[in-house]
């Protein structure tokens, strides 16, 4: 009988984790003649006012905003966005490294998108081809492939879905019928196990203590020149929320790194064990 293919998940948030700073204030908020801080303090008011989801308000604040300054918001447009967003250090050579990797090992590698920002800004980074799906918050589109409603919107708890939704091969966010069903975790494609998850911060918590309870591991990263971001890391690591933290810094050698390949070595070892390779 053939054996099994033995897949490993990597999914990541995007703002602070993979990039430093939210994705909107490299070009857009510029765009709209805001600082930072006063777009999302608008947000935030708004928010309250409405008594709404913090990650519909500020998609809502966006094309208020946009409409206001006259700032073209097509899906072309927000792509272009995307290819303003700084990196962190090695982040461009990270996808490649690590399923190389993975390949040596016998097993396949797949690098996940779940995150709060914008689905099409993150589609118009550089290593937008790298990921087997990016699940982000999104926008529908006019017959002039204007933005004029939210499509998806994904907040901190929501997250876990996405996770559920790469255990299962549930793919298709519209597409409810396998992730609502019972599959029996030997036939789940990606078991929990065999999945990591990093992120940056309390909004990315339900998803490290989701995947870390259930077998796998979580990374909290810090930006190492943002004042306190290794603080908030080493309290999520005290908290027993992650499984270990590192600055957000992926070349080769360093220490996020390190920790995945031996992660990855701990699910080769184990797949060998139960016979799987």
């Amino acid at each position: 009988m053939a054996k099994k293919l033995v897949r490993m998940a990597i999914a990541y948030d995007f703002d602070g984790t993979l990039a430093p700073g939210n994705m909107q204030e490299y070009d857009f908020i510029p765009k709209l003649h805001m600082n930072s801080d006063d777009f999302w303090g608008e947000v935030k008011e708004t928010a309250k006012e409405h008594d709404a989801d913090q990650i519909l308000a500020y998609m809502y604040v966006m094309l208020e905003k946009a409409r206001r300054e006259k700032i073209a918001v097509r899906k072309s447009d927000f792509k272009n966005y995307g290819k303003g967003i700084e990196l962190f250090d090695g982040v461009k050579e990270w996808f490649a490294r690590i399923k190389a990797y993975g390949k040596q090992r016998g097993i396949k590698i797949e690098h996940y998108i779940v995150s709060s920002g914008i689905r099409e800004m993150v589609e118009g980074t550089s290593i937008a081809r790298e990921f087997s799906a990016i699940y982000a918050s999104g926008f529908m589109y006019d017959h002039n492939d204007v933005a004029c409603w939210p499509a998806l919107a994904i907040n901190y708890t929501t997250k876990t879905q996405y996770l559920f939704r790469i255990n299962k091969g549930s793919m298709d966010v519209y597409d409810n019928s396998v992730i609502n069903s019972y599959v029996p975790h030997e036939e789940r494609p990606v078991p929990f196990e065999n999945m990591i998850f990093i992120g940056d911060g309390e909004t990315d918590i339900p998803c490290m203590r989701l995947v870390k309870d259930q077998g796998g591991h979580s990374i909290s990263v810090y930006n190492s020149n943002k004042k306190g971001a290794k603080k908030v890391a080493s309290q999520l690591l005290n908290d027993k929320r992650v499984t270990l933290i590192a600055p957000a810094d992926y070349r080769e050698g360093k220490t996020i790194d390190l920790a995945v390949k031996a992660m990855i070595d701990k699910v080769d070892a184990h797949s060998k064990i139960l016979g799987m390779k």
